[in-house]
C-alpha cells in the first residue's frame, strides 16, 4: 500500500517540485510550490467542477428540502426516504461535495512529506531525468522561510477558507434550525481550524492551501455565473 502511495502520489509530486525548482529563475521553491498547486488543480479540475455544480444544485434544492422537512416533521424515516427520492429525481448527490476533500487529503499528506523531506535535504525518490540540486533553498522571494511556520500565511489561508465557505452557503431561505446551525459552524469553524493547523505546519503547506483556495474561489464564482446566465 505504501509502495502504491509512493509511486502514484509522493514520487510524482516530489519530482515535479524539484524539476520546477531546478527550472524556475532564481530556484525559488515558493514559486515551484505555486506551480505544483496549479498543476494539481488542473488535474483535479473535472472532479472539482462536478462537485461545485452539485453543490449549486443542492443549494437550489433547499426550498424543496425544507418542504419535505416540514411535511415529515417527527417522522425521521419518512423524511429521509422523501429526501433521497428528491435527490434521485434531481440527479443530485448529498455526498459529492466530500469527494474533492477525500481526493485532496492524500495530496496534502504527500506534499507535507515532500516539503518536510526536501527542505531538509532528503531527496530520495527522484527520477533519473530529474537533476538532484543537493539542497533546496527554503526561502520564498528571499523573505519567507517555507520550512518554518508562518502566522501571516496561516491567517491568509483561514480568511480565504472563510470566503470559500461563505460562497458555498445556500442563498435562499432555510427554515431548518439544524442546517442553519451546521452552516454557521462550518462558516467559522473551518477557517479557525485552518489557521490553527496552518500555524503549526511549515509555511510551504499554507502557501499551497492559499493558492489552492484562490483557485477554488475563482472556480466557484465561474460556476455560479455560468449557472445564472442559463437561467
Amino acid at each position: 500500500m505504501i509502495e502504491i502511495y509512493n509511486v502514484l502520489i509522493y514520487n510524482p509530486i516530489l519530482n515535479l517540485l524539484i524539476w520546477l525548482y531546478n527550472s524556475v529563475p532564481g530556484h525559488d521553491v515558493g514559486v515551484a510550490i505555486i506551480l505544483v498547486t496549479i498543476a494539481i488543480r488542473f488535474v483535479l479540475a473535472p472532479f472539482m467542477h462536478k462537485s461545485l455544480k452539485n453543490q449549486k444544485a443542492m443549494n437550489a434544492l433547499q426550498p424543496k428540502l425544507n418542504e419535505v422537512r416540514e411535511k415529515y416533521k417527527g417522522d425521521k424515516e419518512g423524511q429521509a426516504k422523501a429526501m433521497m427520492e428528491l435527490y434521485k429525481d434531481h440527479n443530485v448527490s448529498p455526498f459529492s461535495s466530500c469527494l474533492p476533500m477525500l481526493i485532496q487529503l492524500p495530496v496534502l499528506i504527500a506534499l507535507y512529506q515532500v516539503l518536510n523531506y526536501a527542505l531538509n535535504g532528503n531527496l530520495t525518490g527522484l527520477y533519473s531525468f530529474v537533476s538532484n540540486p543537493g539542497t533546496v533553498n527554503p526561502f520564498f522571494l528571499g523573505v519567507v522561510d517555507l520550512s518554518k511556520a508562518n502566522l501571516v500565511f496561516a491567517i491568509i489561508a483561514g480568511l480565504l477558507q472563510y470566503v470559500q465557505t461563505k460562497m458555498m452557503m445556500p442563498t435562499g431561505p432555510n427554515n431548518d434550525p439544524t442546517t442553519k446551525a451546521l452552516n454557521l459552524q462550518a462558516l467559522y469553524f473551518f477557517p479557525i481550524i485552518t489557521i490553527v493547523f496552518a500555524w503549526r505546519l511549515p509555511a510551504g503547506l499554507p502557501l499551497y492551501w492559499i493558492v489552492n483556495t484562490l483557485f477554488a474561489i475563482v472556480q466557484q464564482w465561474y460556476v455560479a455565473k455560468k449557472s445564472e446566465s442559463r437561467q
